[in-house]
């Protein structure tokens, strides 16, 4: 089965790409990371207790009231504008507090995506989307047997769709989070570093019949990468399947140690 990783930027359109994968002709099982990020820290789960402990001291609006005046032993939802506003931006204060949110959230995260694309094996599918938006900065790149990019070629694009989806933000607040997820220009350098069949940009700068013909070409590669015959066989014979994934692994782990080489030498340099 292969994993096929998509990412890309806060406001590149990442949503609507896995919303089409999801859906004929397609049909493919996401895993969508955020979606299981908000399931982690419901209220009574262990995530949300963490949250709580660690930031209502120094938030005092980091809980919202309980919806039609309903209570619930379990707690009140988590205020998210707030605790972004704690996490998104720079300075020392900022980067500890993400640190820490990442540090309750990831691990929970990781360990119900595992889950899911195990039962996703099981059912056959030749290929389950990741959908991650810190792929490559949470180390699932030497996971994935191939990535998909979705990027713009400006991050004013960025700023102003997130304006659009999410009125109460400021221009700063919403240049803040864009910010905060990396330039999605470098990532589509970076996953093309991969080589062909093993990283590809959908480029989504233009409306949504422009990005559905993107995903289509894209996908088309996708296939001719990973085609029927060679997924069938993986599953039949399990023993192949796994040599096949630890193989990729050790490539992809190569390609992603060179590319933060480069990183670190460059930054050296300034």
């Amino acid at each position: 089965m292969l994993l096929l990783g998509l990412t890309g930027s806060i406001a590149t359109g990442k949503s609507t790409v896995s919303s089409l994968l999801s859906k004929p002709p397609y049909s493919l099982p996401i895993i969508d990371a955020d979606l299981i990020a908000r399931q982690v820290v419901e209220p009574g789960t262990a995530g949300y207790n963490a949250i709580v402990r660690y930031f209502l001291p120094t938030t005092p609006d980091l809980l919202l009231d309980a919806p039609n005046g309903s209570s619930s032993t379990k707690g009140r939802p988590l205020n998210r504008p707030a605790l972004g506003r704690r996490v998104f931006g720079s300075g020392p204060e900022t980067e500890r507090d993400r640190k820490v949110l990442n540090g309750i959230v990831h691990p929970a995260v990781r360990r119900e995506m595992y889950k899911q694309m195990v039962w996703a094996y099981l059912r056959g599918s030749w290929a389950v989307v990741l959908d991650v938006p810190l792929l490559f900065e949470s180390g699932w790149e030497r996971y994935c047997g191939n990535i998909v990019v979705v990027g713009v070629s400006d991050p004013a694009i960025q700023i102003q769709r997130l304006r659009n989806r999410d009125s109460h933000l400021t221009e700063e607040d919403a240049k803040n989070r864009v910010m905060s997820q990396g330039d999605v220009r470098e990532k589509a350098k970076r996953v093309l570093r991969r080589g062909k069949g093993r990283g590809v940009v959908v480029w989504n700068d233009g409306g949504k019949e422009e990005l559905e013909r993107e995903v289509q070409r894209v996908m088309q590669e996708v296939r001719r990468a990973s085609p029927a015959w060679w997924t069938f066989l993986c599953w039949v014979v399990p023993p192949l399947g796994v040599a096949s994934g630890l193989l990729s692994w050790w490539k992809m782990k190569r390609v992603q140690e060179s590319w933060e080489e480069e990183q670190r030498k460059e930054k050296a340099k300034l």
